[in-house]
């Protein structure tokens, strides 16, 4: 049976003189193993679960990404999650997500792997009446990724697709950007 959290981020009182900036990077992570958990879960310890995560020193856990979810551009590995994260402090984005495009540069370099020949693609939706556009978003990259992780292409749609709980459907995405081509 399946029920309940795996971890819970407590709240670390080493937390309280950071700025308010690191504290919610911190309570971000997944945190802690949670008290009640039993070892049972089916979900812990699962290497086909394909999530990629972090363990940091005082225990706290943070995920990175899932491992289907990872861009691979020229042997640089994208954590798509990392490069939605800068989406979301835009003001005007209500709704981010990051996937794989075929990159025309690495295609003509037979040293790269055909599955590392992909650059980040980003999907945006906009909040109501707020207004925005790619090279706003663009600058935002520039400003706090490096330049092998800012998006060759941005995609402002009115809404992302979504299952019917609600969660954005990568793969649905990865098939939109796919059909744009390869990026040049």
């Amino acid at each position: 049976m399946h029920c309940g959290p795996c971890t819970v981020c407590e709240w670390n009182p080493e937390w309280d003189s950071l700025l308010p900036d690191e504290q919610a990077r911190l309570k971000a992570r997944q945190g802690v193993k949670y008290v009640c958990l039993d070892g049972l879960q089916g979900y812990l310890n699962n290497p086909d679960s394909g999530d990629l995560a972090v363990w940091h020193p005082n225990g706290y856990i943070k995920i990175k990404d899932r491992a289907k979810d990872i861009i691979i551009s020229g042997g640089e590995n994208i954590s798509s999650l990392e490069v939605e994260s800068i989406l979301y402090r835009h003001p005007a984005v209500l709704e981010a997500a990051v996937v794989a495009q075929p990159d025309e540069q690495w295609s003509m370099c037979v040293c790269v792997p055909q599955a590392q020949r992909e650059s980040p693609c980003a999907f945006v939706s906009l909040k109501h009446g707020v207004r925005s556009n790619k090279e706003e978003i663009l600058l935002l990259y520039r400003q706090h990724l490096p330049k092998f992780m800012v998006p060759k292409s941005i995609v402002i749609l009115t809404a992302l697709d979504k299952t019917a709980t609600g969660k954005i459907q990568k793969q649905v995405l990865c098939s939109k950007a796919r059909a744009l081509g390869s990026v040049k």
